[in-house]
């Protein structure tokens, strides 16, 4: 037009950029621009043309020039602050866009249904639900709420701020809705873990007759992993091939994510070749699927893969890789990882530096941990919490409170999992006092203990005797409104381990039945422990039976109990079950197996599952095993075999094989044998009082009393006591326990008469 001489206005120019604007042409605009500030003032101050230039640069993210151009505007209009708060949104500058959205206002403009959605976006990623509320109200006043596109922003925005109900009445409010609206409200309930509640959404989508989009399945994809929901998966995953949707990165990742999550690392790595394109985030969501469920080498082999298709490895892949090392402890490929960090300048990196320290502690080398601790410059919680956590591991607890302090003075303020930590330390060091005294701490100051905190302490307390206390912190617990899981629920019923404490036993298992966790594999497994530990066998058997997914770990508590109570051919019935159930037993099952048969003097059916352990299961025995193997020969009067055992296992004999032949050696008047056992124990546990007792009672058997005086000064001198046998009875809701040697209980001297009637009548029998 320039050549012909034609005159061009203004209105053409704008129509022009308005075309470079759906194209996103940027090299043809900044030509336009150009011309227009070639052409002066008269065209370079249009308004039309103006306006035009923001949204064009505004569009193609051109920050700075949009930015620029828009504060220069002499006349800003709807157009323009919708350009620019937009832009603002994209970019992540949501506090920008929000004080724009306010300017706006306050300069007199009033945002439509284009504003609207993007002010609603950003306070949606700023979490600020007042603020969003207030866009709320001004929607309703000025009637945007019927607009399809803001009622899906306002779903979106309470989604993100964690309010799902305001989200649910926005999305029941619209008489109208689009696949927009229907997938804010799955990507809602999937991001704040109501995942149930997602699928339902899915579903009700699928009977309205809407099409999913990429968004949706990915969603129903990311929320049937977090459930487990293998059916309902792989229902989306159909329905995405029947819809003839693209296995693009994004839902391609989504379903290999789902795939690997529910265990099924196969199907992963099928989807995983059928993808035409794969980018690094997919290429690192298998290698991290690969790592997750052990497969190291595959993981190595798909990162050579990787290497091979000229893709470079990105700090996500490092951090797999460092993860593969500490979880295999394999301090080679740990070096390599560490190695190629340096080389490629990842290691300032605050992730991969928490992997680079995670796997030298993981590998034993916490000095090296410490030190490439030491060399980042920029430690931010996550970093701190890492080599805290590779202290408290080991039990270091000294080291790790000293951490947590001089964090502070770094100005990092330690956060729960930090807390978490140091509690951690104390228990592994058994130092239970110290841990209760830093959960009150860490109450006292404010810092809210999650589900880990109380677990961790239950957990703690119950595995070092205090079980009382744990039963009790669980109680807490559920006061301060926490809902307890599988593992605090299963290690407080591991607190509840005699009859005094079968109530609270009893009251647990009424919580997990009304929560549904009751078939859990984990709680199944501690309710059949604790009630054959507090006597009620009968209950143990039903809770065993009412389990439909038998697994091992419930097979091998159920022979335990039966082992417990003496019952060796039920114990036998039930590992005959297991076998033809398919289930492999291991060292466990053997173990209770072999201690049921001892117990009941069973030789025979010991000795066979002792030679099939070995020949048909080609597992090894341990020093457990054949400690079981020399109590079943002892105990039915093989004393000569179980010594023999004892002089050709593959083991040096502990004091426990020793005893256990020893009270057998007393039993059957062995003495020279039993003389010879007694001085072998000491010499391996001398400071143990039990040996003493053991021996003392060898002795009191074959009527050495002199021997047993020198041992029982022996103990006074070394300030040995023997433990009270204590036993208990329960009488309607009342507790009776009784202690040996004491008489305090009220009811003594009619108890006494009793007995005292009760040998002369079996006396008399006799």
């Amino acid at each position: 037009m320039d050549s012909e001489n034609l005159s061009v206005g203004p209105e053409i120019y704008g129509e022009i950029l308005q075309g470079c604007v759906y194209e996103r042409d940027l090299l043809t605009c900044q030509q336009i621009h150009a011309q227009v500030l070639k052409y002066g003032a008269f065209f370079a101050r249009n308004e039309y043309i103006e306006t035009k230039l923001v949204i064009f640069y505004a569009k193609c993210g051109a920050f700075d020039v949009a930015n620029n151009l828009f504060s220069r505007l002499r006349v800003k209009n709807v157009f323009s602050w919708a350009a620019i708060i937009g832009l603002k949104c994209r970019i992540g500058l949501n506090e920008e866009a929000l004080k724009g959205f306010s300017e706006m206002q306050e300069n007199g403009f009033l945002p439509d249904n284009f504003v609207v959605p993007n002010a609603l976006k950003a306070c949606g990623a700023l979490q600020w639900l007042g603020y969003g509320k207030g866009i709320h109200g001004y929607v309703v006043k000025v009637g945007f709420d019927g607009c399809v596109y803001v009622a899906s922003s306002l779903i979106d925005m309470y989604g993100k701020c964690g309010v799902l109900e305001y989200a649910r009445k926005a999305f029941d409010g619209m008489f109208e809705r689009n696949v927009i609206a229907w997938n804010s409200m799955i990507v809602g309930y999937m991001q704040n873990g109501m995942n149930e509640q997602a699928i339902g959404v899915f579903y009700d989508m699928r009977v309205e007759g809407v099409v999913p989009t990429q968004v949706s399945i990915s969603s129903f994809l990311s929320a049937s992993a977090n459930l487990g929901a293998i059916d309902e998966g792989k229902q989306g995953h159909a329905i995405a091939a029947l819809g003839g949707l693209e296995l693009d990165n994004i839902l391609g990742s989504s379903v290999i994510n789902f795939y690997s999550k529910v265990g099924l690392i196969e199907d992963a790595q099928l989807v995983f070749d059928r993808m035409r394109e794969k980018d690094v985030v997919t290429w690192n969501l298998i290698i991290s699927s690969y790592v997750q469920c052990g497969l190291i080498e595959k993981a190595l082999n798909t990162c050579h893969l990787m290497r091979l298709e000229n893709l470079r490895f990105d700090c996500v892949t490092l951090s797999s890789i460092l993860t593969a090392a500490a979880n295999s402890s394999n301090i080679k490929l740990g070096k390599e990882g560490h190695c190629y960090c340096i080389r490629n300048s990842l290691q300032s990196d605050v992730v991969v530096a928490s992997s680079i320290v995670d796997m030298y502690a993981k590998c034993g080398r916490i000095g090296c941990a410490r030190q490439v601790f030491s060399s980042t410059t920029d430690k931010d919680v996550i970093l701190w919490n890492t080599l805290l956590a590779a202290y408290a591991d080991v039990g270091h607890s000294g080291v790790a409170l000293k951490l947590f302090y001089q964090m502070q003075l770094e100005s990092v303020p330690p956060n729960v999992t930090s807390w978490n930590l140091v509690i951690f330390g104390f228990i592994r060091n058994h130092q239970l006092n110290e841990a209760k005294d830093f959960f009150s701490q860490m109450q006292s100051l404010g810092a809210h203990p999650n589900l880990i905190t109380w677990t961790t302490l239950i957990t703690g307390l119950a595995h070092n005797g205090f079980h009382d206390e744990a039963v009790q912190i669980f109680q807490k617990m559920q006061e301060s409104g926490i809902k307890p899981n599988t593992i605090s629920i299963s290690s407080a019923l591991s607190a509840c381990t005699n009859v005094t404490s079968l109530w609270h036993g009893r009251a647990i298992h009424g919580y997990a039945i009304r929560h549904d966790l009751g078939s859990q594999i984990s709680v199944s497994t501690a309710l059949v422990d604790m009630y054959a530990k507090c006597g009620y066998l009968s209950q143990a058997k039903r809770v065993f039976d009412n389990n439909l997914s038998k697994e091992l770990p419930v097979y091998n508590a159920m022979i335990s109990a039966y082992a417990l109570h003496g019952q060796a051919g039920e114990a036998l019935a039930v590992y005959k079950h297991l076998e033809e159930a398919g289930v492999e037993p291991d060292g466990i099952t053997f173990t209770s197996v072999l201690s049921a048969c001892s117990h009941t003097g069973r030789v025979n059916e010991g000795l066979e599952i002792f030679v099939d352990m070995v020949s048909k299961h080609h597992f090894w025995p341990s020093m457990e095993h054949y400690g079981c193997v020399v109590s079943l020969l002892s105990r039915s009067g093989h004393l000569d075999e179980a010594f023999r055992l004892i002089l050709t296992m593959p083991y040096e004999p502990d004091a426990r094989i020793i005893g256990s032949l020893l009270s057998t050696c007393r039993e059957h008047n062995e003495r020279e044998l039993g003389e010879h056992l007694s001085k072998y124990l000491l010499e391996l546990e001398p400071d143990n009082s039990g040996n003493y007792v053991a021996i003392s009672n060898a002795y009191a058997a074959a009527g050495r009393w002199d021997e047993v005086s020198e041992i029982r000064d022996l103990m006074k001198e070394k300030g040995f006591e023997k433990s009270p046998g204590c036993s208990w009875i329960q009488i309607g809701k009342k507790l009776h326990s009784f202690i040996a040697g004491d008489g305090s209980h009220p009811n003594t001297e009619e108890i006494q008469a009793t007995l005292a009637l009760l040998g002369i009548d079996m006396n008399f029998s006799a």
